[in-house]
């Protein structure tokens, strides 16, 4: 029998916890048992939680400890916060190889930093970067950076596009994986002196990992021509964030307008099938956990607003990275 995969687990970050991160764990298990949890957090409030849960105590323990990285922290307060904290326990869970992968809502400044410290980055790779799933037409992107780099050069994103590859053939071993730089227009001679010259090196690229297909500008992420995007982390987040305000926007407007009268409510009624598969479609809770790339060791960050659905997603996310030999992969093309 194989070992199962051990998931260290910020049990107190993000909000409504840790009652999501146990419901999260519940919802996971009850359809997938290839897990034990190392759930880091105040036992006493998780164990209100799980006591009542149809989990196994066989497949996870309780590391207690009562200290915590709040929401407001900056990077700096949750260190000096110290090394007693939930989520430093489970990134060094990690960095012990006690556990394979550590997962958390908390602070997202606070878990890149303490990963940081903690885990040595891969070799030949300069700059970790912080990659999502994002919806298409046809499937799913791999976006990144989504805001760990502010400013990079031609080789920070050239690695981005080893490692998107990389986590991509993870997720979803089937696709082909197709790369390409967001810029602000499809020529090749748009954009800044950085993007040019990552796109001239690019295009000389021999990795059997991924294709490059040049250029993607923002209307066109969700084609589905491309599914690996990358950019710097100022750029990745501020496209990040337009799309999930357009997402919200779209569909708080929808359900104004199919629940504001009676013929609204009649259309909603007979085109139930539809809406459901437009609302799934965009529901974030589905696409939830995003992925410190570049760490010699796996982390992923949940949503801290998510409930126990999107947790339970990100949960997902751990087992295909960990499954897929995610760092495995980046190791063998970054070179």
């Amino acid at each position: 029998m194989n070992n199962p995969i051990v998931i260290a687990i910020d049990a107190m970050g993000g909000e409504n916890s840790p009652k999501k991160v146990i419901d999260g764990i519940e919802l996971f298990q009850s359809k997938n048992n290839s897990f034990f949890y190392k759930i880091f957090g105040d036992e006493n409030l998780i164990k209100k939680f799980i006591n009542n849960k149809k989990l196994d105590r066989k497949n996870y323990e309780i590391i207690h400890t009562e200290e915590k990285i709040k929401g407001e922290d900056s990077a700096l307060s949750a260190i000096k916060r110290g090394k007693k904290t939930s989520m430093w326990l489970s990134i060094e869970s990690v960095k012990n190889k006690t556990s394979d992968i550590a997962l958390s809502a908390g602070n997202t400044g606070a878990l890149f930093v303490i990963a940081k410290l903690n885990l040595k980055m891969i070799e030949n790779i300069d700059k970790p970067a912080l990659s999502g799933l994002w919806p298409n037409k046809v499937g799913m992107n791999i976006v990144l950076d989504l805001g760990a780099n502010i400013d990079c050069n031609e080789k920070n994103l050239k690695d981005f596009s080893i490692m998107g590859a990389a986590l991509h053939k993870s997720l979803y071993p089937e696709e082909k994986s197709k790369v390409a730089l967001l810029n602000i227009g499809s020529e090749e001679l748009k954009g800044n002196s950085v993007i040019k010259n990552t796109y001239q090196e690019l295009s000389k690229n021999k990795n059997s990992l991924f294709e490059f297909k040049g250029y993607v500008e923002g209307n066109q992420i969700m084609n589905g021509d491309v599914n690996v995007i990358i950019s710097d982390g100022f750029t990745g987040n501020i496209a990040l964030k337009t799309a999930e305000g357009t997402a919200n926007f779209i569909t708080s407007e929808l359900k104004k307008a199919l629940s504001g009268n009676l013929l609204g409510k009649i259309s909603s009624l007979i085109n139930i099938k539809n809406i459901n598969y437009f609302k799934k479609k965009l529901d974030p809770r589905l696409y939830n956990g995003a992925i410190l790339l570049g760490l010699d060791s796996p982390v992923v960050k949940s949503h801290g607003g998510t409930d126990f659905v999107g947790f339970a997603n990100a949960i997902s996310v751990c087992e295909k990275i960990i499954k897929g030999k995610l760092i495995e992969k980046i190791k063998n093309n970054i070179n």
